[in-house]
């Protein structure tokens, strides 16, 4: 039992004496609901979760064995603090080897991190003052606008849109949002779009910070997960490094999600600022994954394999879902798949309409059992993950074929 004076404790920035009564259920907890209700009343149906956001396997067999060697080591018991010199020294061999930037000082220029979201949390205390802004793309991850919301910072978001090529409009941002503006909060490739960023978008918007006097986060946790090309890092851009920081991790990349691993790379001043706040609110991560991170670091091949699948699983889903009408274009990287919501749809004489994303994610995973994740910032959007669970080549065309096949008995019209 909670005392009742308890209720009136609460934050303002958690919704103060009203938290916890607000009775609005958010998409991913009706999507849980959704799920549930489908599953039991179509028991003899498989659900198909095309919604998952995390990797279906597990890390490789040398990053494992890694760790269990590492662990049963006296040394490694301790705390780790701001992380160990080994790893910071194989993080920036990575950032050379695989993005080609040049130049990244192990001691001032990166820092371990206990996952990106941890990074997107803290990294707020160093920056954000009352009234200042930071600016997000929309639809996005909200984590560091919500850590800056706590601290009555304030966000403005730019929209992502298929006619810019999901890229933000930076001209388009008010001036007087521009004078309070911190920080500017980039994710390429992107969640939930897929789309990449190009070099000449990165040079402007390096161009853009300092004559704005910005700074620039670049989430980059599928930077290394693309389909086509070399992966592109923020700071292989001239001056990129004296305004910008990169958050990497291991979760998408490297099949290591529940690790809790990345790093933070990029201006020494940046860097600096995140450690400290960092030193006074974590021990750092176990030195035993600190270590199994290093042997994922130095094998990029293993991202160049998981990507290849992605890749193999994408051709397939968009040769499902142009079966039955759907328009998909193949993003760059990433594991996501955006696709434009249909308007409505016939079966059998009768006419559904779906007036937002969400409605029409809700009737695929009631009718069809195939969940997705529905977005409506900017336009009625569903996003398909290739993340399904599916052991080999011939499973993924099962799964997808099956998609198709539950799919196809619809008219849909968009």
């Amino acid at each position: 039992m909670t005392a009742s004076y308890i209720q009136d404790m609460y934050a303002e920035r958690i919704g103060g004496s009203g938290f916890g009564k607000d009775t609005q259920i958010y998409k991913f907890e009706k999507i849980k609901r959704a799920k549930r209700a489908a599953a039991a009343e179509k028991p003899d149906v498989a659900l198909i979760d095309m919604g998952v956001g995390e990797p279906d396997e597990m890390a490789f067999p040398e990053v494992v064995q890694a760790l269990q060697d590492a662990a049963t080591k006296p040394e490694n018991r301790g705390y780790a603090d701001n992380g160990s010199d080994s790893f910071k020294e194989v993080a920036a061999k990575y950032m050379e080897n695989v993005f080609g930037v040049t130049g990244i000082n192990p001691t001032t220029d990166i820092i371990h991190s206990i996952g990106s979201k941890t990074a997107l949390s803290l990294i707020p205390l160093c920056f954000i003052n009352p009234g200042d802004y930071v600016l997000m793309t929309t639809p996005g991850y909200p984590v560091f606008g919500t850590h800056s919301q706590y601290l009555e910072g304030k966000v403005y978001n730019m929209p992502l849109l298929a006619e810019n090529q999901f890229l933000p409009d930076l001209d388009s941002i008010p001036k007087k949002v521009l004078k309070k503006a911190k920080v500017m909060v980039l994710n390429y490739p992107n969640n939930p779009t897929g789309a990449s960023a190009t070099r000449e978008f990165y040079e402007k918007a390096v161009a853009f910070a300092k004559k704005h006097e910005l700074i620039i986060l670049q989430d980059a946790a599928y930077s290394s997960l693309i389909f086509e090309g070399e992966p592109l890092s923020i700071l292989s851009v001239e001056g990129a490094k004296d305004v910008a920081v990169e958050l990497h991790s291991l979760s998408k990349a490297f099949n290591m999600t529940g690790w809790r691993i990345g790093f933070v790379v990029g201006c020494p001043g940046i860097v600096k600022a995140y450690a400290a706040v960092k030193d006074n609110s974590d021990s750092g991560q176990f030195l035993a994954i600190q270590t199994a991170a290093e042997v994922a670091l130095e094998n990029p091949w293993i991202t160049e394999r998981i990507a290849g699948k992605y890749s193999r699983r994408m051709d397939l889903l968009i040769k499902a879902l142009e079966s039955a009408g759907f328009s998909a274009i193949k993003p760059k990287g990433s594991f996501f798949l955006y696709v434009k919501s249909p308007g409505s749809v016939e079966f059998e004489g009768q006419t559904e309409v779906f007036d937002s994303g969400e409605a029409f994610s809700q009737w695929l995973i009631r009718n069809e059992l195939i969940s997705t994740v529905p977005w409506d910032d900017h336009g009625a959007f569903v996003r398909f993950s290739v993340t399904f669970e599916a052991h080999g080549e011939e499973n993924e065309r099962r799964v997808t074929d099956e998609i198709a096949a539950r799919l196809n008995k619809y008219q849909f019209k968009f």
